[in-house]
């Protein structure tokens, strides 16, 4: 019995192997032939295993001025990370990883924002960040986090030259901004957002999709330690690089307003400062800036993120009243020589009392003509309410499109706010106050003014062009968006606006220009006080100033406002706004070649400069200054190499002819105007930067010595030379 049941047990035994083997050979079989566990396909995941994939770098399209001057564009940095498998190295007498963790922390530490204890622990306990590495993996490679990345080029190679075992770095782009807080409202900036370089305000985001970069893509596979199988299976997807953005922003320009805000800014602490300066002919915007500002290359407490050009609206004052005489004189019921009673005004017994700005003192009975040159309030209102009517003066606001977006090509932009349907508001606009307004928009409506009555639509963009074949993609251009006077009336508003600055009874004397006649007109706007009444106080407005010079042909039209800035007793709101006109104004035209329209005799001649070049400097200076009365010669060589200004320039006789010598040395700028500099920086092909207005008074490059091709000329100007 006991040998039936051994034998009956054994069987039963034999038969569960049986099958236990049956069932385990039969999955071998099965994942033999179909390569496949748990729904897992073990030929991927061997192949997974073995591939590695990596990133190809792309770069994101640079922004340029219209002149080629770069303004933003990609720099290399580095990230540093250390190899800690010791497998990783198969040579022992060449390692591959760190081997002392101590002596490479000793030697790391001076050159990181890093303790040599916090280099120690990063090696020894970091976080795995490669790919073959997980939580119950030994590590492979460690990095250091936000003090190991973005590292210069010359730290990298300091490293380097060390030649520390298992120390690698990582090359990334960062987006740079040479120029720091340069025009950075309009340029704005870019920021890495999952390894991907995104805009985020300015340019950087209005023109993201022609600017943003498609990183390409390579895997293959490989062993353990990463080096490529003999059959790789590579397979690549080329990157894409982003195309090329040029702004009509001129570096020069944009230079001289960005040191005059900054001048103002140190000197006034205003609340705000705007300015911008546009091409009046085509619209293009040249320069344009804010304070407070921020550098682009360092995000950190910015107080501003707003272009408040062309997204603050505020009540603007008295540069309103342009297109209010312009809708009159268009209407044909101006008459200048027209008297009226000033300093106050009232369009009903019981409505608000409008006074004139001295208090509502006035100036007793003065023409309309005058009362736009003293920035009269009541004129204004009579203008609106008893001679234009306020229907046809709300047309005209809509004609210069004061009531609509300019359509600007930066992002951010915002609208007016019109309060006009009180009697007292429809007045009150007229003059500035109630209704609110974009400096963009007052600068929209005044290129028709500036511009023969044909209204231009701002922009930046002058192209977009490919970043491999430079072939234009997309191009800006002038845009007539209305006509909304004609060509007369905006020539006498632009007379009335001279007067403004050149009268005796103008609120803009202190603005004048030394070489330029100059058409304007000043604002001195009240801030409300979110009472529903307005601030008090002398320093406690937004002063600004709309101008366009020269008056007969502008070739700027710029705008500037200054708001609450911190003023001495004996100083007038006026004078940190008048300081940025004159000194970007004065400056800027010169730097254009524009010809002065100052300071001439009507009737004097203006002669064509002889070709003197190749002739011995002695006789070429003697034969110029039989017609030339201010002749200097650069350098001391003996023959002409050329002439500042070139041959056949017309040139009046008082002005300054520079002969160029072969053996060329830098003069005594001393006295010298602006103008004449430029011709020498542009012919030595010089880079320069300038510090005031006026006349040369410094220079960097001293007299006598060597003039270098791509040298650095620094000059400061004052207007007593």
């Amino acid at each position: 019995m006991k040998s039936v049941n051994t034998h009956r047990g054994a069987a039963i035994l034999i038969l569960v192997f049986a099958i236990m083997f049956l069932i385990v050979a039969g999955r071998f079989l099965y994942i033999e032939s179909t390569a496949e566990v748990q729904g897992v396909d073990l030929n991927e995941w061997a192949e997974d295993i073995r591939t590695s994939s990596y990133e190809i770098d792309a770069t994101r399209g640079k922004i340029y001025d219209k002149n080629g001057m770069v303004l933003a564009y990609d720099r290399p940095t580095y990230r540093m990370y250390a190899i800690v498998d010791p497998e990783y190295t198969a040579n022992p007498e060449e390692p591959k990883h760190v081997t002392e963790p101590s002596e490479t922390a000793a030697k790391l530490a001076p050159l990181l924002d890093l303790t040599e204890s916090e280099i120690e622990d990063t090696i020894e306990n970091g976080v795995a960040t490669h790919e073959n590495s997980d939580e119950d993996d030994d590590l492979f490679q460690v990095e250091f986090g936000a003090k190991g990345k973005n590292l210069s080029q010359a730290t990298v190679d300091e490293i380097k030259e060390m030649e520390l075992p298992g120390i690698q770095f990582i090359e990334e782009s960062k987006r740079y901004y040479p120029n720091g807080v340069f025009a950075s409202h309009v340029i704005g900036f870019a920021r890495s957002e999952d390894n991907q370089i995104k805009g985020v305000t300015g340019i950087e985001k209005q023109m993201e999709k022609y600017l943003e970069e498609k990183k390409g893509h390579i895997s293959y596979e490989r062993d353990k330690y990463g080096t490529k199988l003999l059959d790789p299976k590579e397979v690549m997807t080329e990157p894409d690089n982003g195309e090329d953005v040029y702004l009509t922003i001129d570096q020069k320009i944009q230079t001289f307003l960005e040191d005059a805000m900054s001048e103002v800014e140190k000197q006034y602490s205003p609340d705000k400062v705007m300015a911008a300066v546009m091409d009046p002919d085509t619209g293009e915007v040249l320069a344009m800036s804010n304070r407070p500002s921020y550098n682009p290359n360092a995000i950190g407490d910015v107080k501003n993120w707003y272009n408040d050009i062309i997204s603050y609206p505020f009540e603007v004052g008295s540069p309103m009243k342009i297109f209010t005489w312009a809708a009159a004189m268009e209407e044909d019921v101006y008459n200048g020589s027209e008297l009226y009673k000033s300093g106050t005004y009232k369009v009903t017994p019981k409505s608000k009392i409008i006074k004139d700005h001295n208090n509502g003192r006035g100036w007793d009975p003065i023409t309309y003509d005058e009362g736009f040159q003293r920035s009269s309030n009541v004129a204004a209102s009579k203008l609106v309410y008893e001679k234009i009517g306020s229907d046809k003066f709300r047309d005209y606001i809509s004609k210069f499109h004061l009531d609509q977006e300019t359509g600007i090509d930066l992002p951010g932009e915002l609208s007016s706010k019109l309060v006009f349907n009180k009697p007292i508001e429809q007045i009150t606009t007229g003059f500035g106050q109630g209704s609110i307004f974009t400096p963009i928009q007052l600068m929209t409506g005044a290129t028709a003014i500036a511009n023969g009555g044909e209204m231009m639509r701002p922009y930046v963009l002058s192209k977009i062009a490919s970043s491999e074949s430079g072939e234009v993609l997309k191009e800006g251009k002038p845009e007539v968006i209305g006509e909304p006077v004609s060509k007369e009336t905006a020539e006498k508003v632009r007379d009335l606006m001279g007067e403004v600055v050149s009268s005796e009874n103008g609120t803009g004397q202190s603005f004048k220009l030394e070489d330029f006649s100059l058409a304007g007109k000043t604002g001195t706007a009240e801030i409300p006080d979110g009472q529903g009444d307005y601030m008090v106080g002398r320093e406690n407005y937004v002063f600004s100033f709309m101008g366009m010079a020269p008056k007969d042909d502008p070739e700027l039209l710029m705008y500037v406002a200054v708001k609450q800035p911190q003023l001495e007793p004996t100083e007038l709101g006026s004078e940190p706004v008048s300081y940025i006109i004159r000194t970007v104004m004065e400056n800027s035209l010169h730097y254009l070649d524009i010809q002065p329209d100052k300071n001439h005799e009507a009737n004097v001649s203006e002669y064509s400069l002889p070709d003197v070049t190749g002739m011995k400097v002695s006789k070429a200076k003697s034969k110029l200054e039989e017609t030339f009365d201010n002749v200097v010669v650069i350098g001391n060589g003996g023959k002409v190499e050329a002439t500042l200004p070139g041959a056949k320039t017309e040139m009046l006789a008082n002005q300054k002819v520079m002969i160029v010598t072969d053996q060329p040395k830098m003069p005594d700028l001393t006295g010298y105007s602006l103008r004449d500099v430029n011709r020498i920086a542009d012919h030595f092909g010089l880079q320069m930067e300038v510090m005031g207005n006026g006349f040369v008074t410094n220079q960097s490059i001293s007299a006598g010595s060597e003039i270098n091709e791509d040298g650095y000329l620094v000059i400061e100007l004052s207007p007593d030379q």
